[in-house]
């Protein structure tokens, strides 16, 4: 007897649908998939047989063929177990109660030898995906289910092993559709224990992350060991706007996909990304890949930030392959099989000594590097990775002075009321430009649209163009940190101080790098 099960596997972040045919006919007992099946996927075939017979079921006396469908895609990962086993046994008992469920439920699951249903990974892409295809709802893991219930308008059904899913669709047993409250969810946020206050100090540091958060730009700072570069960068996520619904979602598909949705015990990521990758990470850690291409540092950051501590000590190829990412807020990664793309729209955070020692230029500490030294310690980082970040700023040894005072600095709420309003005014702006969200998303006929300067600033940008020689790239993001800097101020033109300000972000960049 035929059966068929609707499934569902991930292609990226997004999810296509798997129609998986179980075929049960004479001959010699055994099971094929076919397909195009990958290693565990055609190990499938042993935990299925043995998670029937250890659920008191039995399996066909005879030949048992499986087709996956679409042939052509490659099916990657234990995600077909439960539906196999599902058509199976609707093969055997030949159940009519079974066959009309799977036209309305798509099935997903992993299988221990057991019959237990393990987690899987992206069951929210999966799970949008069968809303979009009509599925009336889906049968997935317990663990995955809460993940899954984001998606309105679909009944998900928890189960937790395989002779549950079996007799909801034989309707010898009833399970609830699990229901979660999507306002409870997306406002369950942790208290964050790190503030700006506790940042003696470091006013003009502090001035050039609020620019760069409120224009979506990115930041390097550079300063001698203990100034606070890793301080001030681990409290941005504190003055960041808090996510909309769509970036939640489009965040969460990633780490679904990943497989971190279970280990970090969330439903939906509700609070922006901080990644801190270690300076040991591979090009294939930091922008996604393997045999089975996964997620990378830079997707995981999506809608959040990428914080690179120590930059010249990352493998040099490793920072190349940023390049592309910082313009296209996309990764590609292609295969033989197939080429995957994830977003990775993120706010790349770097931090970095001026030397190999760390105290050229202080005050406090003699250095105690060569020039060779000094020159290879920052041509591990390429000019035009420099030219991808915005904002360059110096961050110094703080003074006596303000490390013994007793007065906080500002706190990260009033900070972050001014970048909220200023992204309010961007929202506004770009309103009707596709793709462009904040000021540094601006590409060269959106600057010459929006960023309109007074004479006075234009003739400022000339001379400061012509004497220190900046590249096009340059010219351009100047341009953008300035309409950041106007935006802060609520202005409409650019003017001569927002022009002067964002040039000195990368005056930094030709002082310290020539």
């Amino acid at each position: 007897m035929l059966t068929k099960v609707f499934s569902g596997a991930t292609l990226g972040v997004d999810a296509y649908r798997v129609e998986i045919e179980v075929d049960c006919g004479s001959g010699e007992p055994k099971v094929i998939v076919v397909g195009l099946p990958d290693a565990a996927v055609k190990e499938s075939k042993e935990r299925v047989v043995t998670a029937v017979y250890n659920s008191s079921y039995e399996m066909p006396k005879g030949k048992t063929t499986v087709n996956l469908a679409p042939a052509d895609i490659k099916k990657e990962g234990p995600n077909f177990d439960l539906p196999i086993a599902v058509g199976t046994l609707g093969s055997v008992y030949d159940s009519p109660h079974v066959k009309e469920m799977l036209r309305e439920y798509y099935v997903i699951g992993e299988l221990s030898l057991s019959g237990e249903v393990r987690s899987i990974k992206g069951c929210l892409p999966f799970a949008i995906m069968a809303k979009k295809n009509g599925a009336k709802g889906i049968i997935v893991p317990t663990k995955n289910a809460e993940e899954a219930a984001i998606v309105e308008g679909l009944e998900i059904i928890p189960v937790e092993n395989l002779r549950q899913a079996y007799e909801f669709c034989d309707r010898t047993f009833e399970i609830a559709p699990l229901q979660v409250c999507m306002e409870s969810i997306f406002s369950r946020k942790e208290e964050s224990m790190l503030n700006f206050e506790d940042v003696k100090g470091q006013e003009t540091a502090k001035r050039a992350v609020e620019v760069a958060v409120a224009g979506g730009h990115n930041i390097l700072m550079i300063g001698s060991p203990g100034t606070g570069k890793t301080m001030i960068a681990k409290r941005i996520p504190t003055i960041l706007p808090d996510m909309t619904l769509p970036e939640a979602l489009e965040t969460t598909k990633i780490h679904s996909v990943a497989g971190r949705i279970n280990k970090e015990h969330k439903s939906l990521i509700t609070e922006r990304p901080f990644r801190s990758p270690h300076h040991t990470v591979s090009d294939a850690g930091l922008l996604g890949g393997g045999a089975n291409p996964m997620p990378g540092e830079v997707s995981l950051s999506h809608h959040g930030v990428l914080f690179l501590d120590e930059l010249p000590e990352f493998n040099r190829n490793v920072l190349e392959v940023l390049r592309q990412p910082l313009e296209d807020k996309v990764v590609n990664i292609a295969r033989a099989a197939a080429t995957v793309t994830y977003p990775c729209r993120f706010m790349l955070v770097a931090a970095m000594n001026p030397c190999p020692c760390g105290y050229y230029g202080d005050r406090s500490h003699a250095c105690r590097c060569g020039n060779r030294q000094i020159m290879n310690y920052r041509n591990k980082i390429s000019g035009p990775l420099l030219d991808r970040i915005d904002i360059h700023v110096e961050v110094p040894a703080v003074h006596y002075k303000d490390l013994s005072s007793m007065e906080l600095g500002e706190k990260s709420e009033s900070i972050r009321e001014r970048v909220i309003k200023c992204r309010q005014i961007q929202t506004e702006r770009f309103k009707n430009a596709p793709n462009i969200f904040t000021n540094s998303d601006m590409g060269s006929k959106a600057i010459r649209k929006y960023c309109t300067m007074s004479d006075e600033a234009k003739n400022l940008m000339k001379s400061i163009i012509t004497e220190m020689n900046f590249s096009a790239r340059a010219y351009d993001r100047i341009i953008k940190v300035a309409r950041t800097i106007a935006d802060l101020r609520t202005a409409q033109i650019i003017e001569e101080d927002d022009i002067m300000e964002a040039m000195n972000y990368r005056a930094l960049d030709r002082q310290f790098w020539d």
